[in-house]
């Protein structure tokens, strides 16, 4: 099965929103058709080859999932990726906002950085992240109540504020410094930060795991959060070693002999939750 390469051709004065066009969607068009496909570009629909040059690129694999690969500049490209279900999709340079959104399956990777909403409301496939990404990743959209419902999301850089607000399912990884209020509201799902964070972390959480993993980060003094009881070797060590596959995050790699101590809460909002920290 044959994949597209898209290249950017020059930056767009307005915002141009790339939403449709996905690897399995592209999979069997000729470079003709994905020409004609349009793409909305302020108020109007312009065909796709009005700012990328395509070209057909040959699998490895023929055996592999449909691919897409994307190169340029897009930092005023949105929607990269959105409902995806299937496939391989690279891109080489910064995006815009809303790269994943409401993802369902395959493997996004990209080598740069991106703006707001990644990953909001996704629920399954891959989400890498090079760089550093914007605010309200793995959160939810405008006028929802879910955030991000399954599968993973990391990123080697940092985040900005309300890092998987309301997330219900699913793995977050970042490596770097994330913003205010990180896993806020959190209703279920991990969420490991390798930085510093910002003021309210697991503000109102109610489910669900967030380990600091860097043991520069103390353990915190939050209102609603109390130290846990119980015995809990068995299920770190599993929950460690788990993390400790992620091979693109070494700071997890020696989890396993870290020690960890726990906090419970939020309990201003009844919460059953967990904030671990690693020495």
């Amino acid at each position: 099965m044959s994949g597209h390469r898209l290249t950017l051709r020059q930056t767009p004065a307005l915002r141009l929103d790339l939403r449709g066009v996905l690897p399995d969607t592209l999979a069997g068009l000729s470079v003709a058709e994905v020409e004609r496909l349009p793409l909305a570009y302020g108020r109007d629909l312009v065909p796709l080859a009005e700012w990328f040059t395509v070209e057909a690129t040959p699998n490895a694999d023929a055996d592999t999932a449909a691919a897409l690969h994307l190169v340029g500049d897009l930092a005023r490209v949105d929607h990269i990726g959105h409902q995806m279900a299937s496939g391989r999709l690279r891109i080489d340079g910064p995006v815009g906002d809303g790269l994943g959104v409401q993802m369902r399956g395959g493997v996004i990777r990209l080598h740069g950085s991106a703006r707001d909403q990644v990953g909001c409301e996704m629920s399954g496939g891959a989400l890498h992240i090079d760089g550093d990404i914007g605010d309200f990743a793995a959160s939810t959209l405008p006028g929802s109540m879910d955030g991000m419902r399954g599968g993973l999301l990391a990123v080697r850089g940092g985040a900005g504020d309300r890092l998987a607000d309301r997330m219900r399912r699913g793995t977050v990884l970042v490596g770097g410094a994330v913003g205010d209020f990180a896993a806020s509201r959190l209703v279920a799902g991990t969420v490991v930060l390798g930085g510093r964070c910002g003021v309210h972390p697991a503000w109102g959480m109610r489910r669900g795991s967030v380990l600091f993993a860097d043991p520069a980060v103390a353990s915190l003094s939050l209102p609603g959060f109390v130290t846990g009881g119980g015995e809990m070797a068995v299920a770190w060590q599993l929950m460690a070693r788990d993390l400790a596959r992620h091979t693109d995050f070494s700071a997890l790699a020696d989890l396993p002999r870290r020690a960890v101590h726990r906090l419970r809460g939020d309990l201003a909002v009844d919460g059953m939750g967990e904030l671990l920290f690693v020495n």
